[in-house]
């Protein structure tokens, strides 16, 4: 493949399309997987550090967010339809095996594909993951973000976020959301899947958790003004996954997660310490 750059679109039952890229070297697949109102730009930020140590990088927006086509009902945001997509996108770029390094619910999904298809996953970065294998308990919550994108647009969904931190983030806080939101063709779709990705589950129980065999890297956060990824949630996925690794930021500064070259060069650390 070299050094090339291929921008590409898989056709899905139900007629819906994924849009993604393919790029870097000829070394190692690397899938890359967002979080909930991301696109395929918010895993690395932008960073191209791992392709120019010739890692290969497949990224793509998860149904119904960025460029990708809404799903064929609106409730199909669930964690079983996203890992189906993520194994097709393997599939279709011809893929047997990839590390799968995902933020938020992408690394759910990653988890929930390594359950399902441990022969498929050479490895797992999971940044901030939060998903304790059960339905949200505030779907209220989800719902008035939803809501708030429906009925206001962007800005719609900033009014709905209550928390947003001290007076002085407020600004810097709606400027980051508006540049992330802005990125989605199908806000409507977005809204779907604020809708029913939290009331789904990508594994039953944490203590599914133990079933993960892959070399995993977690990549906690100790922003505690992001209340969505607790830095606790993490500890207890360390917990249950036997030999993962744990990374995270010093206090007081910003979320690893959020910082692409530095994540990177965590994430080429830790694949080439497997031996």
């Amino acid at each position: 493949m070299g050094d090339a750059h291929v921008r590409w679109t898989l056709e899905r039952p139900g007629g819906h399309r994924l849009i993604g890229d393919d790029s870097g070297g000829d070394g190692e697949t690397i899938l890359l997987l967002h979080g909930l109102t991301a696109t395929r730009r918010y895993v690395l930020h932008g960073s191209r550090l791992l392709e120019r140590q010739g890692y290969r990088l497949i990224s793509y927006d998860a149904r119904g967010h960025g460029e990708s086509d809404p799903a064929p009902q609106h409730t199909a945001y669930d964690y079983r339809s996203l890992t189906d997509d993520a194994l097709a996108v393997l599939d279709a770029r011809g893929v047997d095996r990839a590390v799968l390094a995902g933020h938020s619910m992408g690394s759910h999904t990653a988890v929930a594909l390594a359950l399902a298809h441990p022969d498929r996953v050479a490895a797992l970065v999971l940044g901030a993951p939060a998903h304790l294998g059960r339905p949200t308990e505030e779907p209220e919550r989800w719902d008035r973000l939803a809501d708030g994108l429906r009925t206001g647009g962007v800005e719609g969904f900033y009014d709905a976020i209550v928390d947003k931190g001290p007076p002085e983030w407020h600004e810097r806080l709606r400027r980051v959301v508006l540049q992330r939101m802005e990125r989605h063709l199908h806000r409507d779709a977005v809204a779907d899947a604020l809708t029913w990705t939290p009331r789904s589950t990508a594994f039953d129980g944490m203590a599914a958790l133990d079933g993960v065999r892959a070399p995993t890297l977690i990549v906690a956060t100790r922003d505690t003004f992001d209340a969505d990824h607790p830095y606790a949630v993490a500890m207890r996925y360390r917990d249950h996954i036997a030999g993962s690794v744990t990374v995270t930021e010093p206090e007081g500064s910003p979320p690893l997660t959020w910082r692409g070259g530095a994540l990177s060069a965590e994430i080429a650390g830790f694949l080439a310490s497997r031996g």
